[in-house]
C-alpha cells in the first residue's frame, strides 16, 4: 500500500469532477444532456418523450442530492483561479437506501455531451468512478448496464474490464422490437488486480 498524504481526489488524467451547482449554466448543461433523445434512447428504458426543463431540473436535483456521488465532468480550467473548465458530461454513483448500504455496491451512470463524444472522456470518467468507488467510498462491487443494441457501450464496458454477469432477455421495447438488458459488474479484487497488472499502486 503506497504512503498516503492529502490530495485532490476529483481529478483524472484529462478531466476534473465538480459538484452540480444551482446555477443557470448547470441548468442549461443538464438540460442539453437530457434533451439529447438519441443518447437517451441508448441508455434510458423509460418511454421516450421530449425533455422538459422541469424534468431536467428534477434529474439535476437527483444527481446533486440523491446519488452517492454525482458530479459534472469537466475539462481542466484554463485559469488556476477556477475549479474546473468546460463541462463535458455527468457521472453518478447511485446510492442505495440505508437498509441496503451494508452490501457495499453501486451502479454507474454516465452521460457525455454530443460534441465531446469519441474522445475517450466517457471511459476515463468510468475508470475514475471505479477508483473513487473502491479507494474512497470503500465499496466492494460496481455494476453498469447496457442495452444489447448499444454496441458502443457493450464494447466499452468489456474493454474497461467489466464482466458480463447476466442478461435479461427481451427486457425493453424499442423501435419496433424487443432488446436485452445486459448487466456488467466489477469486484474490488478484480479492479485491484487490473491496477497491479498496469503497474499502478493502490
Amino acid at each position: 500500500m503506497p504512503a498516503t498524504k492529502p490530495f485532490d481526489p476529483f481529478r483524472s488524467e484529462r478531466l476534473v469532477y465538480r459538484a452540480v451547482e444551482d446555477t443557470p449554466g448547470d441548468e442549461a448543461f443538464v438540460h442539453k444532456i437530457q434533451r439529447d433523445a438519441e443518447a437517451q434512447s441508448g441508455s434510458s428504458y423509460g418511454l421516450l418523450r421530449p425533455e422538459s426543463k422541469k424534468a431536467s431540473n428534477e434529474f439535476k436535483q437527483h444527481v446533486a442530492e440523491k446519488c452517492l456521488l454525482g458530479a459534472i465532468v469537466c475539462l481542466p480550467p484554463s485559469d488556476d483561479k477556477e475549479p474546473a473548465g468546460e463541462p463535458v458530461g455527468i457521472v453518478c454513483l447511485k446510492s442505495n437506501p440505508p437498509h441496503l448500504a451494508h452490501h457495499r455496491w453501486t451502479d454507474i451512470s454516465i452521460d457525455v455531451a454530443r460534441e465531446h463524444r469519441g474522445k475517450g472522456y466517457g471511459g476515463e470518467a468510468i475508470q475514475w468512478s471505479l477508483w473513487y468507488a473502491f479507494q474512497i467510498a470503500g465499496l466492494h462491487r460496481v455494476q453498469i448496464g447496457a442495452f444489447s443494441f448499444n454496441e458502443g457501450a457493450v464494447k466499452l464496458y468489456s474493454k474497461l474490464g467489466f464482466k458480463e454477469e447476466g442478461r435479461q432477455r427481451e427486457w425493453m421495447w424499442f423501435n419496433g422490437g424487443w432488446h436485452d438488458h445486459v448487466m456488467y459488474g466489477m469486484l474490488e479484487d478484480e479492479w485491484r488486480e487490473m491496477q497491479r497488472k498496469a503497474g499502478k499502486e493502490v
